[in-house]
């Protein structure tokens, strides 16, 4: 019998001698990047003047961070799918990596955050009060914009009550849209005609309120990159084994 006339692999598969099945979960990131960036993009063209509260990072909007977001995503989820396409080696491992680098930085944020949570309420106060003296200033549409759609729908005023206005101001005054009944220079009227709740509090409040909605899609979130960084490493495993089989 001859050796050389046995079916070999690449006779079975017709395309790689030592195939590897591919994973679609390249392809699930990148499309949640898409997601995400389309929603950026949505919120950049229809609430473009609704920016940051911040002073210090005027740049911080939910748009721009939903577009780096998604653009970053979508960039590791196209490195996944052509790593998985084309079984190649390198683009795997780097995929891998880069997911890896986001859920570990993802972690570090989350026990940031908790570990420091008085400190960030401390400095995330202060940084809103000095944006406060922004308000109404040319040039600061988006941040004017921001407070005024806040202390309506919240029905707050101001970061800790209505008397950080009074500094802005030089004056016992606060904007319109702390008025309990909106009209033109209500926020010239008696404090009885403002809201007395505090924004800042309001709003973390509701985050709060909301924190299962946030705790389950960042658990979706995270399951979705552990199932990403399995497949990669498998299939990197899978193409390391077939590459020594067929040397």
């Amino acid at each position: 019998m001859q050796r050389g006339t046995a079916a070999s692999p690449s006779g079975l598969w017709g395309t790689s001698p030592c195939p590897s099945p591919r994973f679609p979960t390249g392809a699930a990131v990148q499309l949640g990047g898409c997601g995400v960036l389309g929603v950026g993009i949505w919120l950049a063209a229809t609430q473009g003047n609704f920016a940051t509260l911040s002073s210090s990072f005027p740049s911080l909007s939910a748009a721009n961070l939903l577009i780096v977001t998604g653009t970053f995503v979508m960039a590791i989820g196209f490195v996944g799918c052509i790593g998985a396409l084309k079984e190649n080696k390198c683009l795997l491992l780097t995929f891998f990596v880069m997911l890896l680098l986001v859920l570990l930085l993802e972690a570090t944020i989350a026990v940031f955050f908790f570990a420091y949570t008085d400190r960030i309420d401390r400095y995330a106060q202060e940084d809103l009060k000095k944006g406060l003296h922004l308000y109404g200033t040319p040039g600061n549409v988006g941040l004017t914009n921001a407070w005024s759609i806040i202390q309506t729908d919240f029905r707050c005023c101001g970061v800790s009550n209505y008397t950080d206005w009074f500094e802005v101001y030089n004056a016992t005054r606060v904007p319109d849209s702390c008025c309990l009944e909106f009209s033109d220079r209500c926020g010239l009227h008696a404090p009885g005609t403002w809201w007395k709740a505090p924004c800042y509090e309001t709003v973390k409040a509701w985050l709060q309120e909301n924190l299962l909605a946030v705790g389950v899609f960042g658990l979706c979130t995270a399951l979705v990159q552990i199932l990403g960084l399995t497949f990669a490493m498998t299939m990197y495993c899978q193409v390391v084994k077939a590459d020594t089989y067929c040397a």
